[in-house]
């Protein structure tokens, strides 16, 4: 088995055994990622130099015993997390020659326990998108099917693992950004309840809905690397002042009794037939488990799309003002005053998405609009979030689809933001209510593209969310599959 196709926990054990180094496994990887992304297009930037650097300060660490499970791993980072001193672009005209002088706490945290950085992902721009075909570097490829999609916004990030450029990356979730991308590219995601990860340096979309996670190759990986990112940090003022479980101990003790609920407004017509059975197969594999089938109702979900594009919009047209071409970023060099130099940095820098919704999101703050649209948004979330939690009263944890189809091709729908849109039906409500959920691989479809369960906790029941998806993941084969490319 070559290094590249190690698990995060499989290469830690090589690693700690000293039967490889940090040095080689980055080799392995910058190897990995220079044979493929001409065909992936999962990075933006890449770090050869540094990352041969911080694994050979890696190896020294591991050699003095100073080392932990996460020491000399070489990850990559969704290009909206600042790295000091390596470019952040955001997948961004903007931002695209943006060195940041500090780095995001997730990183950080990351950095201190000796992880090695190989680079950094491509995205939709901002974060903006479903298909990752808005970034201004060019479109990210899914390995399985090199004309589909691979999802997004954090697509790079699901589409690297994927390929088996890097052992685990980080990635951020407003509406689905994580889970989404990782269905499709047959990998585990995980959105964190909101507050549990630091949310500082991260370049903002929607602040209230976003949320920092790891997409990783199993979820023994993912809780690995949850449990390294997790925790308060006084940087971030939405960020939640409790104790960390250890994560790695929660995936032992299977699902024999355990309360699944299955709401019966996930489960719609038009449903692709190969998610339906997937998810068919899945409810079968937790009742031989032992698990508890309850049927659940969420029944402000209908409204959660129209709900979060209110939401997000209005938020993204507040966060992203602050790129005027004055402090950072893009500026136009030819205007000849202010205003003009304002307009034409911004139509010169932001891609059409995100225009899009920058003026969706002024139109919904607008004078005379706020209390019809915005207001009103917000009164519906907080229905959502109660219908979650009417639902944890009964159940443990909640299974439903990640997105209604597998990957779609390649400008399919780039011009139909509608449609686009409706492929985080099933995601976006978990952002809503501020709580947490997973995708784990559960199926192919007839033209070969993976397919992802939902699992989905009460706030801050990782832990729960974790042993219900470890379990399923035992039961099964489909995170064993790898991406021919």
């Amino acid at each position: 088995m070559e290094l590249f196709d190690l698990t995060l926990h499989e290469l830690s054990d090589k690693l700690r055994r000293r039967e490889v180094s940090s040095v080689e496994a980055t080799r392995a990887m910058l190897d990995r990622i220079e044979a493929t992304d001409g065909k992936v297009n999962a990075f933006i930037t890449v770090t050869p130099d540094q990352a041969l650097q911080d694994a050979e300060a890696a190896d020294k660490r591991i050699a003095s015993g100073g080392a932990d499970l996460l020491t000399g791993i070489p990850v990559a980072l969704k290009d909206i997390f600042l790295t000091e001193g390596i470019r952040t672009t955001c997948a961004s005209r903007i931002l695209e020659n943006f060195i940041p002088p500090y780095s995001a706490t997730a990183w950080e945290k990351l950095r201190e326990r000796g992880v090695v950085l190989v680079g950094k992902l491509n995205q939709d721009e901002f974060a903006m998108g479903s298909s990752s075909e808005s970034s201004a570097f060019g479109v990210t490829r899914n390995p399985w099917d090199l004309d589909c999609i691979p999802g997004g916004s954090s697509g790079g990030s699901a589409a690297a693992i994927a390929a088996r450029q890097v052992t685990a990356t980080l990635g951020t979730d407003t509406g689905g950004s994580i889970r989404q991308p990782a269905s499709h590219c047959g990998c585990v995601g995980l959105k964190p309840t909101y507050g549990r990860v630091s949310r500082y340096g991260v370049i903002a979309y929607a602040s209230s809905l976003d949320q920092v996670g790891p997409v990783t190759r199993d979820v023994t990986d993912c809780a690995l690397m949850l449990g390294a990112v997790a925790g308060y940090d006084p940087k971030d003022s939405t960020s939640v002042d409790i104790p960390v479980p250890d994560y790695g101990k929660a995936l032992t003790g299977g699902v024999k009794g355990l309360k699944i609920g299955l709401p019966r407004e996930y489960f719609i017509e038009g449903l692709d037939p190969g998610v339906r059975k997937a998810m068919d197969e899945a409810v079968a594999t937790y009742l031989g488990l032992g698990a508890e089938i309850v049927d659940v109702s969420l029944p402000h979900t209908d409204y959660a799309v129209a709900c979060y594009y209110l939401i997000a919009t209005a938020e993204a047209s507040s966060n992203l003002a602050r790129y005027d071409g004055v402090r950072f970023g893009h500026r136009n060099k030819y205007a000849k005053g202010l205003i003009e130099m304002f307009c034409r940095s911004r139509e010169e820098g932001f891609g059409a998405e995100v225009k899009r919704r920058i003026m969706l999101g002024t139109y919904a703050l607008s004078s005379g609009y706020y209390d019809a649209y915005y207001l009103k948004a917000q009164k519906v979330r907080t229905l959502i979030r109660q219908d979650f939690l009417k639902a944890f009263e009964k159940v443990d944890v909640i299974l439903a689809p990640v997105a209604p189809t597998p990957a779609f091709r390649i400008g399919e729908k780039v011009n139909e933001p509608l449609q686009m849109y409706l492929s985080d039906i099933f995601t976006i409500p978990v952002n809503l209510a501020g709580t947490c959920g997973i995708s784990v691989p559960a199926g192919f479809s007839e033209g070969g593209l993976p397919i992802g369960a939902q699992l989905i906790g009460r706030p801050f029941g990782e832990e729960t969310l974790l042993r219900a998806a470890h379990a399923f993941e035992q039961a099964t084969e489909w995170h064993g599959r790898k991406a021919q490319i």
